[in-house]
């Protein structure tokens, strides 16, 4: 993307420095007034400055004014990832893909996504109402992953339920793999209906030649992406794209503005304000170094006994159509290891944290903050792994419900189900029940049981893996998964 002095401005971080300088007395939140008194611990931590900056919400900075220095921040944005509006959202992604939900569909309304939908998605059901209609995702039965939903696969659920409201895709999954967002595009268009992409780990897609092309690119209505995983921004800085005119931009605001904080902080906003003037700026040199790292670990850690890594030449379905070459997943089950062994070695004993261990997998994301040093860290890591000995694991398969129909329409809605009257049954005899609550090992935070969902005895022996294995399982009432929340029957 060529630089523009239209983008060089950071407006959000001006304001800041401006409101800085006035020496004023402030008689408003937050109460440090600025970092004047603050506890002695946090400001070893953090220094005065950052408090400095932490200010109220100030005329120009409220979220939703059309005419403010946030908008002028939002809107430079929205140019240099080629949309024609963005949203800063300091809740993350998680609000972006609820508010996209809410701004589309209403109660007892159609909406299709992926069966490996992250657990923001499900939230969106519960508040907005909607029913799901679950899609298989292309699953390879070789790594053990499920990747995207394929066009294929869409254009049936469409002709079974020709009512549909929206279309919710994950493109790229955690691992990096992408589908075919421009086909599923034409698809939702064809029908008079969005595609809404929970793009999260794909907001460097549009800075770079060499990685995939991002979902705005391919057609898509509203996108969600994590600013803060990939790029500079502070943690919980995301951001919410739009363009077209499936979607009604006030709905988007109106949803946004119920589930956002009426107190946002300016530390995030500003970080988004920077991590996009930094992006137009220097981009292209900053993600062409990262992507030089991510090959030469790439390249040095598949030539190690044992591992196999995710590589962009197996990308040939329609669900795996591309690949983010910033993602490293490796294949760690030959070692005689699960992925939670590994990453415990991995943190104790070498000091290298991964972003996600599964059974069979480490996944790890090589960003614009590494350097040569962390990526000799991370081969060490792997030679040093693969001298370990140990004995041979049974893992099973990524999870049974693979094996359910290609299109899904579960028994009862999450709302359903989320407010219907429940008991608390012991885990064995949960199954064949409709589900209550929501079981998701984090990350990914991709669930294995739904409520309004059917438990299966797959689904509770996988979960059960995970947790002996080391695994942490969210969104139960009993974690010790001893008991699970069930519709009364």
């Amino acid at each position: 993307m060529p630089v523009e002095d239209n983008f060089s401005p950071t407006p959000l971080i001006h304001a800041i420095q401006a409101t800085q300088q006035k020496n004023a007395a402030f008689f408003c939140t937050p109460g440090h007034k600025l970092g004047r008194n603050i506890s002695q611990q946090i400001s070893k931590l953090l220094g005065r400055k950052t408090f400095q900056a932490d200010l109220p919400d100030l005329p120009g900075f409220n979220l939703y004014e059309l005419e403010s220095v946030l908008a002028t921040a939002q809107s430079l944005a929205a140019q240099a990832f080629g949309a024609e509006r963005t949203w800063f959202l300091i809740n993350g992604s998680t609000v972006g893909v609820i508010a996209s939900i809410l701004a589309t569909c209403g109660p007892g309304d159609k909406i299709i996504l992926p069966r490996n939908i992250h657990t923001s998605a499900i939230a969106g059901l519960i508040l907005s109402g909607a029913h799901p209609i679950f899609v298989r995702p292309d699953y390879d039965s070789d790594w053990d992953l499920a990747h995207c939903i394929t066009p294929q696969a869409v254009a049936t659920a469409l002709e079974q339920y020709p009512e549909t409201k929206a279309i919710l895709m994950v493109s790229p999954t955690y691992h990096g793999a992408c589908g075919d967002v421009g086909a599923i595009a034409t698809l939702a268009h064809h029908h008079g209906i969005p595609l809404l992409v929970d793009e999260a780990h794909g907001a460097h897609f549009a800075f770079h030649s060499d990685l995939p092309m991002s979902a705005l690119e391919a057609g898509a209505d509203l996108v969600v992406q994590s600013t803060h995983k990939l790029l500079s921004a502070l943690t919980q800085a995301s951001m919410l794209h739009f363009q077209g005119s499936k979607v009604e931009p006030t709905r988007v605001s109106k949803a946004l503005q119920m589930l956002q904080s009426s107190s946002p902080s300016n530390l995030l906003l500003a970080s988004l304000d920077a991590a996009r003037q930094q992006m137009v700026t220097e981009g292209t040199h900053l993600l062409s170094q990262t992507l030089t790292l991510a090959d030469r670990a790439r390249t040095q850690i598949q030539q190690l006994p044992g591992l196999s890594v995710l590589q962009p030449e197996q990308a040939i379905t329609a669900g795996f159509c591309g690949l983010d070459l910033t993602r490293i997943t490796v294949d760690v089950s030959a070692l005689g290891l699960d992925g939670y062994t590994a990453d415990e070695i991995f943190t104790q004993r070498f000091g290298v944290i991964a972003e996600l261990p599964t059974l069979r997998h480490l996944t790890f994301i090589v960003s614009i903050g590494n350097t040569q040093e962390d990526i000799s860290l991370l081969i060490q890591a792997f030679e040093q792994l693969t001298q370990i000995n140990a004995a041979p694991s049974a893992l099973r398969p990524f999870i049974d419900r693979i094996d359910l129909p290609l299109v899904e329409l579960p028994e009862r809605s999450p709302r359903e189900a989320f407010f219907a009257p429940q008991d608390s049954v012991p885990i064995h005899q949960s199954i064949d029940r409709i589900s209550a609550e929501t079981l998701c090992p984090y990350p990914p935070g991709i669930p294995l049981i739904l409520p309004g969902e059917k438990i299966t005895e797959g689904a509770i022996a996988q979960l059960q893996q995970i947790q002996t294995s080391g695994g942490l399982i969210t969104g139960c009432e009993d974690s010790s998964l001893r008991k699970l929340k069930v519709m009364q029957e």
